[in-house]
């Protein structure tokens, strides 16, 4: 009998020790953006202001962690009302079908110092594509009684993979609007209590 119950008493303290912590976005001071080529000589930028996300980790280190997001199609801004309605459209996002983009990470894995690789699967459209990012850890802080922490991801994607079909080109038989996409994610993580 004492033999089982120090069994026991070992593995809730194995459990303790190794214990999930929830870390939310704190979507105030994160953001969501996209560049992307236009007119094959200079660029667009633009971010979604709508999302939400959560990482799971292993106490307080993320190596291993577990991300899941999702973006608000219809917050796409790209300080420009017509184009912003022209990509909620079906040649593009089609956000009245497709409201949302998702995120669902399958390896976090520390590289050296501060710098992660994050890959995960994408899902745009209703097509899921397996996406790598780079990750780079700015560290944790505690504020009135919250703890932090900061990440900047970035990472490239084609969006003709993904159903965003629009492919108008110019006289000089470039497109008018990139086949490739930059992702940068600049992330500030909330601590669960």
């Amino acid at each position: 009998m004492k033999k089982n119950s120090l069994v026991f008493g070992l593995s809730i303290l194995s459990f303790a020790a190794t214990g999930q912590t929830t870390w939310v976005v704190d979507p105030v001071h994160s953001s969501v953006q996209f560049e992307v080529s236009h007119l094959a000589v200079s660029s667009v930028t633009g971010d979604f202001t709508g999302f939400t996300g959560s990482v799971i980790t292993q106490n307080d280190d993320f190596n291993n962690a577990r991300i899941s997001a999702t973006i608000d199609v219809n917050s796409v801004d790209t300080n420009n009302l017509e184009r912003d309605k022209h990509l909620k459209e079906d040649d593009f996002f089609n956000a009245t079908k497709y409201p949302n983009i998702t995120f669902v990470s399958s390896v976090f894995s520390k590289e050296k110092d501060n710098i992660f690789t994050i890959q995960g699967d994408l899902t745009i459209r209703d097509v899921t594509k397996p996406i790598s990012l780079s990750a780079e850890y700015g560290g944790i802080v505690s504020i009135n009684g919250q703890q932090k922490a900061g990440f900047t991801a970035e990472g490239t994607i084609d969006r003709f993979d993904y159903g965003l079909k629009w492919d108008d080109v110019l006289d000089s038989g470039g497109l008018i609007v990139g086949e490739k996409v930059d992702i940068i994610l600049k992330v500030q993580l909330v601590k669960k209590q």
